[in-house]
């Protein structure tokens, strides 16, 4: 029997009432991730239509393009935190280590008179050493890693005063420092980005349906890939129409962008990656396999770590100052509350890198809006807060569901 004609009989073989429509193939969590992000589209969807509401000024390209502003910071560190929960860990030291990589920055670039560039990679660096040092204790010598990475909080964060001295802030005015957050691209670099994504995006889904007829395995609605990919497209199109309004392209969005394109390669599409989900998963199991549990725990921390210290230099640009609440505050919560906003478990071995940017929206938005409302502060966290117990919640109830 041939490939194809035993795809057919499979496809022949299959219940008409076992076949999902569009709709809930569109819900269907994602083969290699195990999440659905139409969710959290739909709970994006509410909140601005009800911030709108309240104020129209929501809505405007001026004020969005200032929310991707906003969100950046927290969405690169997000991004290393998805890393630290597929594998079933937890990073308490992210914002510490954003602060404290800003300040080493700030100290080489103003007060030894290093080159920004080479002071931004050190900067990177030491975040990146900072991760190897809390990988290495975790795996070597088995603490849990909510103990090392909270005693990290402090430490890292006691550091980070030392290097800011007596004045306890340092003015950034390198243009290259600043020109991270504050250049903006002609438009027309974002349409032709926005064709080349759509059209490799097309391809892909176009491959992957190709691959898995000659496989005789089930390929799911056509017409909920095309919603998909559609979907991708409204978005994209969305932001160059409210980014071309305004100033432009940021920098600072391209430079989300092609971390998170890059992250969500290396975890869908390497071994590298598949070993993150098989870790969270089970990692005794992991082991048994041959996966060396170890030597991933100690590179997922050296990376999550390095976009911690990517996401303070960000967030200094765009504040053109590094003082002693870089990196306090509500960064660390937003960061983890984003995460688990937009779909990455708690639990490990369930997640993606794109929920980074998508709980960074959402937290972002809130934020905003109850800005532009004037909200007093004690209403925005108690409304931060039940967002992120509802996340939770959702996450459990997904899991035991699973269970079953």
């Amino acid at each position: 029997m041939t490939t194809s004609t035993f795809a057919s009989a499979r496809q022949a073989e299959r219940p008409p009432e076992q076949r999902p429509n569009v709709l809930a193939a569109l819900f269907r969590a994602d083969d290699a991730t195990r999440i659905s992000v139409v969710p959290v589209l739909v709970g994006l969807a509410v909140i601005w239509t009800t911030f709108t509401v309240l104020n129209p000024n929501f809505l405007s390209a001026g004020n969005l393009t200032n929310l991707a502003q906003q969100i950046i910071a927290v969405a690169t560190i997000s991004i290393g935190v998805v890393l630290v929960l597929l594998i079933g860990e937890i990073d308490l030291s992210a914002g510490s280590v954003s602060g404290l990589a800003a300040s080493v920055m700030a100290v080489l670039n103003v007060q030894q008179g290093i080159p920004a560039p080479t002071a931004i990679l050190l900067g990177l660096g030491a975040g990146a050493l900072v991760g190897l040092i809390h990988g290495l204790i975790i795996s070597t010598w088995g603490v849990p890693s909510f103990v090392v990475t909270l005693g990290g909080l402090i430490a890292w964060q006691g550091l980070q005063l030392l290097l800011l001295g007596d004045t306890g802030a340092i003015n950034l005015t390198d243009p290259f420092v600043s020109g991270l957050t504050s250049v903006f691209f002609p438009i027309w670099i974002g349409w032709a980005a926005a064709i080349v994504i759509i059209g490799s995006m097309a391809l892909n889904t176009a491959r992957d349906r190709r691959r898995r007829r000659l496989l005789g395995l089930a390929r799911g609605r056509l017409a909920a890939d095309a919603v998909r990919v559609g979907a991708v497209a409204v978005v994209l199109v969305a932001a160059l129409l409210v980014f071309g309004s305004s100033r432009g392209l940021p920098l600072s969005v391209v430079i989300l962008g092609g971390m998170l394109a890059l992250m969500d390669f290396v975890c869908r599409r390497t071994l590298f990656g598949r070993r993150l989900f098989t870790i969270g998963g089970d990692k005794v199991a992991a082991a048994r396999v041959g996966v060396r549990v170890k030597t991933v725990t100690v590179l997922v921390f050296a990376l999550a770590s390095t976009f911690a210290a990517a996401g303070g230099i960000l967030s200094a640009s765009r504040l053109l100052a590094v003082n002693e609440s870089s990196g306090a505050g509500e960064i660390l919560l937003n960061a983890i509350a984003g995460v688990v906003i937009g779909g990455t478990s708690l639990f490990g071995g369930r997640g993606s890198v794109w929920s980074a940017i998508l709980g960074a929206l959402v937290i972002g938005s809130i934020s905003n809006g109850m800005d532009l409302l004037a909200l007093p502060s004690p209403v925005k966290y108690m409304i931060t807060g039940g967002v992120l117990i509802a996340a939770v919640i959702f996450d459990a109830i997904m899991r035991r569901r699973k269970s079953r």
